[in-house]
């Protein structure tokens, strides 16, 4: 049974959230501002955090930088704001999905189930062999161990971008499209999704390239979309 965390100031708004995924077969665990919701995170076996923006104490952003020092488990923002600034700001800290409120509970129960089904079978298909790693050049991802390294050192991916890279890196050389990358990893319609991508392809950069304004690996056809080039 996976267990979310819950963390938003307005109780009533938790207990909802609580009900719909513990039919779904969720366990929920609760917390009403970022710093109660960093205390739960500390003892551990969280799989994945909903948590709201606006919050006494600790805010959700600021929360969502502290989490992603150490953890890469699945976020998803929760705020009033639907400005496009406010959703890029959610993705600039390491949250994997943005939900703008009011919402639809079942919508964001489909939100919550996509992004564990992602971080517990990043990439993996009903005939994938029991052991797959890819590389290019001194870039490295072992899809058994969800693990990728670039000259040997580890480097920390969200589930996002790393679904994202992992896409590009088994289809060396193929541009992708904005909407082809989006459509393939969220698994939804892309409609106004551009700075979405580019927000994460940004963070992928900021990661695997010594020099993310002149990457080696993760390329740009302008016009056109992404790719990994073949080295």
């Amino acid at each position: 049974m996976a267990k979310v965390l819950v963390c938003d100031d307005d109780k009533e708004i938790v207990e909802a959230i609580e009900i719909y995924l513990t039919q779904e077969g969720y366990e929920v665990l609760k917390a009403y501002d970022g710093e109660e919701a960093l205390k739960v995170l500390k003892a551990g076996g969280v799989d994945l955090l909903v948590i709201d923006v606006m919050m006494p104490k600790l805010d959700g952003i600021r929360a969502t930088l502290k989490i992603r020092e150490e953890n890469n488990m699945p976020i998803i923002i929760l705020s009033a704001k639907s400005e496009d600034a406010d959703k890029i700001l959610g993705l600039n800290v390491g949250a994997d999905d943005y939900v703008t409120k009011p919402f639809n509970p079942l919508e964001l129960v489909a939100r919550v189930k996509s992004q564990l089904r992602r971080y517990t079978q990043l990439g993996s298909t009903v005939d994938a062999e029991k052991k797959s790693v890819y590389t290019v050049g001194g870039l490295m991802i072992d899809d058994d161990l969800k693990e990728v390294t670039v000259d040997g050192e580890f480097v920390k991916l969200t589930p996002i971008e790393y679904n994202i890279l992992l896409l590009l890196v088994k289809n060396q050389g193929k541009v992708f499209s904005i909407d082809q990358i989006y459509e393939s990893i969220w698994n939804e319609d892309a409609i106004g999704v551009d700075n979405t991508v580019a927000v994460h392809i940004r963070h992928i950069r900021e990661k695997i390239e010594i020099n993310p304004k002149d990457p080696r690996y993760l390329k740009v056809v302008w016009g056109v979309g992404y790719k990994v080039e073949k080295i």
